[in-house]
């Protein structure tokens, strides 16, 4: 699978022929859409490119781009037009490349309605690409945790941040762990395995779990925090390690400051022989950045800033940072159309290594993906959670607040290697400074990094 780059040619003009076609040898009725041809059943004039000439990726991402640009110009007709093409050459059962430009036509879609623009097309084409449009599924605990293991997407970020907690709390007889994750504690009964055969016996776990259900992006969970909290504390036990479990209900939307203030109070009464770790799995990025607005203090502070301050204040012994390795921060709907295209070929790529077509779980893994597309491109404001940064601003955010980076050890890379060795080849690790970082065919997909208070 290729890399997509920014650095192809700009795409010609939509109309350099006088016909209003795209530009692309393409004459378009206007009309409603029909059912997908057959291939070769395309109604263009002989001379003209036919519909497989529109199968390469960069064409498909032109495309989009083209879409996206007509839907923000409100010209109804040509995003009709283009939507049609794109309906036509990518549907949700196809390649890899195919379904990925089918959940991009998805959100367009659900953009030109949620936005306003386009109203007529969003009504005409909606049938055309329901059958794209999927769910996304609310797991069990059991299908959660087998549903995570498919992938190192999610076991990458797990692995790395539990070997770095488990060397950050030696010795300490409380471990207090803050939860800031989207998976729903499944890193955890790994946790408390590690914490339970520690040389020293095992500390008391206390365990504070950010609930963030209003803005959760996937996975969901159909059972409540106090169920799994039940849960894990009889897991725990099982292990001998005494545990304690609480929610704190907060938000990204406000820097999750119910639970700062939370943790800060309880740091009022500690006595030195609590460690405490924050491990942030997937979530910060849901936090707005300042393309969203600053929060109007003395003078203005981003809300990842204030967020990350607030955590330093804490004097945490580690916090974990792992993301994904991407940006979709741009302020324009083209640069982050761009840009997760450029990204997100890659669990499309991916998962024909690890899922039959047409299985279930194929399905709500498909889905998830989507699910995050329509978010880039649909919603704006604090709707619009997903809005990654790469490793080296996240690294930047991190120095700026106070901390310093803590290197993974040996230890840790080895335990990561040998996790990888589980999953298809495709799948590597490799070392950038300080932090270990997840690719696929050598492609940057998840990083993991550790800070302690400088």
């Amino acid at each position: 699978m290729m890399q997509f780059t920014h650095t192809a040619p700009p795409p010609s003009p939509l109309h350099p022929n006088g016909h209003g076609g795209l530009g692309l040898g393409l004459f378009l009725d206007a009309g409603a859409p029909r059912a997908r041809p057959w291939p070769g059943s395309f109604p263009t004039p002989a001379s003209k490119i036919s519909l497989g000439n529109l199968n390469s990726t960069s064409c498909m991402e032109q495309l989009l781009v083209h879409c996206a640009n007509a839907i923000e110009a409100n010209d109804a007709t040509l995003t009709q037009q283009i939507l049609w093409v794109l309906n036509n050459i990518a549907p949700p059962d196809g390649d890899s490349n195919q379904r990925l430009t089918a959940a991009f036509l998805c959100a367009l879609v659900a953009r030109a309605s949620r936005t306003g623009a386009c109203k007529a097309v969003t009504a005409a084409v909606a049938a055309a690409v329901e059958s794209a449009a999927l769910h996304v599924h609310r797991f069990t605990a059991v299908e959660l945790a087998s549903f995570v293991d498919l992938t190192p997407w999610h076991r990458f970020g797990y692995t790395a941040a539990n070997a770095a907690i488990l060397e950050a709390v030696e010795g300490f007889p409380v471990v207090h762990v803050v939860e800031l994750g989207t998976t729903h504690c499944m890193q955890i009964p790994t946790l408390i395995d590690m914490l339970a055969s520690r040389a020293e016996g095992p500390p008391i776990l206390r365990l504070t779990v950010a609930d963030v259900a209003s803005n959760a992006p996937p996975p969901a969970l159909d059972m409540s925090y106090e169920e799994l909290g039940a849960k894990l504390i009889n897991f725990a036990r099982s292990r001998n390690v005494t545990m304690d479990f609480r929610v704190v209900t907060t938000t990204p939307a406000d820097a999750f400051t119910s639970l700062v203030d939370q943790l800060r109070v309880q740091q009022l009464v500690l006595d030195g022989s609590e460690a405490l770790v924050v491990n942030c799995h997937m979530l910060l990025h849901t936090v707005p950045d300042e393309t969203a607005g600053s929060v109007n203090l003395a003078q203005p502070v981003s809300l990842r800033t204030m967020l990350l301050k607030s955590l330093r204040t804490l004097d945490p012994n580690l916090v974990v940072v792992v993301e994904e390795d991407a940006d979709f921060t741009a302020g324009d709907v083209v640069g982050r159309l761009r840009a997760a295209f450029n990204f997100l070929w890659i669990p499309y790529d991916a998962v024909d290594t690890f899922l039959p077509k047409g299985s279930e779980q194929r399905r709500w893994y498909e889905a998830e993906i989507g699910w995050k597309v329509e978010n880039v491109l649909a919603q704006e404001g604090v709707e619009r959670v997903e809005r990654q940064e790469d490793r080296g601003r996240w690294g930047q955010r991190m120095r700026s607040a106070g901390f310093r980076a803590v290197a993974f050890g040996e230890e840790a890379a080895g335990e990561v290697k040998a996790m990888l060795n589980e999953h298809a080849a495709g799948w590597g690790m490799k070392r950038e400074d300080d932090d270990l970082v997840l690719t696929w065919k050598g492609h940057n997909v998840v990083f993991a990094s550790a800070w302690a208070p400088s």
